[in-house]
């Protein structure tokens, strides 16, 4: 077997909680042709004339809610399951984020000047499949290794949302909440434009096109995020015995005005709360590091939202972090023979 290396790839931060620094990490997001597929010249516009002279001061301070002295919470709990995995495995082991820093440009750059390193485990750290998460990190390693003529092969870690170790780390991390009292179990997802799973079904004949398509075996779910984030939740509720009514699905961070999977993540929790459930639980799979999204977007104003509608407690569920058993999950997967 060559000498590896891994590479553990999470989406990035800003450097700095300020507006210059959000408004340059925004640009380099939203103009990533896999996050907004439109041509780059509308692409340009959209970004240019209606995102980066209002977004960046607003997320900003967005950012400053949850910013510690240390610095993001994505970078640093990412730079903490990095050092805790490579305490576990005897090859290399470096962080990347598709946008912003540590880049994977420079994390393969130093890879690459250790001579005795040949494969490169690349690990998406995205548990569902989607284009504006795992296709653009692979491709942006692959642009990198070309580009520099790199003597790089890339061992990919495909999307693990029903992976039983995956499965088996994430009920055990929401095991303390499950047993308190709670009234309802909101699996609150990442939202994805209804346009990025339809694109994936060439044929237009399943992906939405009724109800229960992410039930209905297909080839088309080995990319589709929906059925992949349902399946997630399937096998949760099975290994956690969830009775059916006390849990449901949503999808959060809207941004523009497609048409987003839904139903939307606040909408649900208002709509909870009308009908007159009291203590929420949230959850976020397709996260498995504390952010922007899971710190700021649920347990600050979506709990807001929650208790205004006549709620009276919300409880996020924390990412799978570096807690002990995640960690021996993703170093299992280093060591594993691809």
């Amino acid at each position: 077997m060559k000498h590896r290396a891994v590479l553990l790839v999470n989406l990035g931060s800003p450097d700095h909680p300020d507006t210059a620094s959000v408004r340059r990490y925004l640009n380099q997001f939203l103009m990533d042709p896999y996050v907004i597929q439109l041509p780059w010249l509308l692409r340009r516009l959209i970004v240019s004339l209606l995102v980066l002279p209002t977004r960046p001061k607003a997320s900003a301070h967005a950012y400053q809610t949850i910013w510690s002295e240390a610095g993001s919470p994505l970078i640093v709990l990412s730079e903490k399951l990095q050092q805790a995995v490579q305490q576990q495995v005897d090859m290399p082991v470096e962080l990347a984020m598709r946008y912003g820093n540590p880049s994977i440009e420079s994390a393969l750059l130093k890879l690459s000047r250790l001579t005795d390193i040949k494969e490169v485990v690349f690990v998406p750290l995205y548990p569902h499949f989607a284009d504006s998460t795992v296709t653009t990190c692979i491709e942006m390693a692959k642009q990198i290794i070309a580009r520099h003529q790199l003597d790089l092969e890339l061992i990919i870690k495909p999307p693990f949302y029903q992976d039983a170790q995956y499965i088996d780390a994430l009920v055990e991390q929401a095991r303390p909440y499950l047993i308190q009292d709670y009234d309802h179990l909101l699996f609150s997802y990442h939202g994805l434009p209804e346009s990025h799973v339809l694109q994936r079904d060439p044929q237009g004949q399943h992906c939405l096109q009724q109800p229960d398509c992410c039930a209905k075996p297909h080839a088309v779910h080995t990319t589709c995020y929906r059925h992949q984030v349902m399946a997630t939740t399937a096998a949760f509720a099975s290994q956690a015995q969830l009775p059916a009514d006390t849990y449901s699905v949503a999808f959060q961070s809207r941004l523009g005005r497609a048409k987003w999977l839904g139903p939307n993540t606040e909408d649900r929790l208002v709509e909870l709360a009308k009908n007159g459930t009291k203590n929420v639980l949230v959850i976020c799979p397709a996260f498995v590091t504390d952010c922007l999204e899971t710190l700021e977007e649920i347990a600050i104003r979506a709990e807001e939202t929650f208790l205004e509608a006549g709620g009276s407690s919300l409880t996020l569920i924390p990412c799978l972090n570096d807690s002990p058993q995640w960690v021996k999950v993703v170093a299992d997967w280093c060591r594993a023979p691809y």
